[in-house]
């Protein structure tokens, strides 16, 4: 008899620091697509929902496509955007006699206006629904704060091994495997998850450079090489989400006989207590990033210039205007910026259109204390809807709107407007306003570590700010955690 699986996407990485909230528009924003409309979009991508009906495929189950959400980083998930999309998964499940598995793309990090475990809200919601026997699998953004009740109500947990995310595919395709072992009675598996006292850690998850990341990734491995072990996750966690369990993890994934197990996933907490303060990465000012863009930046060999404390992927407002304003002080030539978020700007320069003449005050309208506008006179060079596929290695043929987009260009430097929040970790958000970042001499982007997928091999040289311009800074200082267990390092412990 041919199995039902459902398949459905529900992320959202939740910086609750944002003074943005994340409703059903910022949901349609980036990506919200219900039923049939899910395939086209995503079967030959580098993404989970291409794993997940490639598996289904390969071993002709019979796919019921529910809802795929995803939303830019931001504030927390409003009650009503999370009741929409939790009830049409719960309400697909459920539907034409029920399924026989759930395979379901989630980040790990949501907090809603009403829960701060969204994803064990929307777990437990589902296990209600279709009862103890219909496996579950879910994949997970390896910056994911696990929860016991994620733990409790999934069947099979598996989160990505790279950072940049380049396994969206893979993961997925290892999750779905798992839960087809599971249907056919092969495996029996349960889920639970260790944590250490910390909220950072691991080095971000960074996989870029050897660090406590791949050596506790090496660690995992080795543990998956047993019998009855299939699955073992370890997850870096996301500070910015003020919730008791954010922080650095270990979800592990097996046959029932759990007491040895847990002893030996417990030495991998140890481990990550061990190197909590380990960093691959040296943070720097903005003033040094000038200082080593003006030495050693040449054309066709750019220094990349990452605006860490403000960075979309992390919640970040992207219109923070330190480095923005430094490198038209700067007068640096063949520099490029982006991705700025200025809805008004943007569509100034579409009425204005190519080749118009402009002054403008960029960025700065979010949040003010992260730098007031920047006052600029220059020309439009191009303009654009903003639509576009990647092309990778970061989720490849994945589609990207960033609303009426455009290009302009004062003095030496180009500096990219969007309408809606990314941060900058493909070509695309370059190539699709006609500007070729490997032809540049300094490469300016709003991502903390993504960025390096796309740009680490064309630079001379990374340089990673954070001058505390912006939500998604180191600084924890700034942060006034509420809901977050305490003590914990490194706010209160050493």
């Amino acid at each position: 008899m041919t199995k039902r699986v459902l398949i459905a996407g529900f992320k959202h990485e939740t910086n609750t620091f944002s003074l943005l909230p994340t409703d059903l528009d910022a949901y349609r924003a980036r990506c919200l697509y219900y039923g049939d409309e899910i395939a086209p979009v995503f079967e030959g991508t580098n993404s989970e929902i291409a794993g997940f009906m490639d598996v289904a495929k390969q071993k002709a189950w019979q796919i019921v496509p529910s809802v795929v959400a995803d939303a830019s980083p931001s504030g927390r998930v409003t009650r009503e955007a999370f009741n929409h999309v939790c009830g049409r998964i719960v309400e697909d499940a459920t539907a034409g006699g029920g399924v026989d598995a759930i395979l379901l793309q989630l980040h790990g990090a949501m907090v809603a206006e009403h829960t701060t475990d969204g994803e064990g809200t929307l777990l437990h919601a589902l296990r209600a629904a279709v009862g103890p026997q219909v496996p579950i699998g879910v994949t997970l953004d390896l910056h994911g704060n696990i929860t016991d009740d994620m733990a409790r109500y999934a069947d099979v947990i598996v989160s990505y091994r790279t950072y940049p995310h380049i396994d969206q595919h893979e993961i997925a395709a290892e999750c779905a495997q798992l839960i087809g072992r599971t249907m056919d009675g092969e495996i029996r598996p349960v889920c639970f998850v260790r944590r250490p006292p910390m909220l950072t850690g691991l080095d971000h998850g960074r996989t870029t450079a050897p660090g406590p990341m791949l050596e506790a990734l090496a660690k995992a491995k080795a543990l998956m090489a047993e019998p009855g072990v299939h699955s073992v996750s370890i997850m870096a966690g996301f500070s910015p989400a003020d919730m008791p369990d954010a922080g650095p993890s270990v979800v592990f994934v097996g046959d029932a006989d759990l007491e040895g197990r847990r002893q030996k996933v417990d030495r991998i907490v140890d481990f990550i207590w061990e190197t909590r303060a380990v960093s691959t990465v040296e943070l720097c000012t903005t003033k040094v990033a000038i200082e080593t863009a003006r030495a050693r930046g040449k054309l066709g060999a750019p220094v990349v210039i990452a605006d860490f404390a403000d960075n979309p992927g992390g919640g970040g407002y992207g219109d923070s205007t330190n480095l923005l304003q430094a490198l038209v002080d700067s007068g640096l030539e063949a520099v490029v910026f982006g991705t700025l978020y200025d809805p008004e700007s943007a569509q100034a320069c579409h009425e204005g259109g190519i080749g118009a003449e402009l002054r403008l005050k960029l960025g700065g309208k979010v949040d003010p204390k992260f730098g007031p506008p920047v006052e600029i006179e220059g020309k439009v060079t191009a303009v654009s809807d903003g639509s576009f596929l990647l092309e990778g290695p970061m989720q490849r043929g994945v589609p990207i709107n960033m609303g009426p987009s455009a290009a302009f260009r004062s003095g030496g430097l180009t500096v990219v407007i969007g309408s809606r929040r990314y941060q900058n970790y493909d070509r695309m958000f370059f190539l699709s306003l006609d500007i070729d970042p490997n032809a540049q001499a300094v490469v300016a982007v709003k991502s903390a570590q993504h960025f390096r997928a796309a740009y680490q091999a064309m630079a001379s040289e990374v340089i990673v700010v954070d001058d505390g311009n912006g939500i998604t800074s180191e600084d924890l200082s700034v942060r006034g955690y509420t809901d977050l267990r305490r003590p914990i390092y490194p706010l209160d412990l050493e």
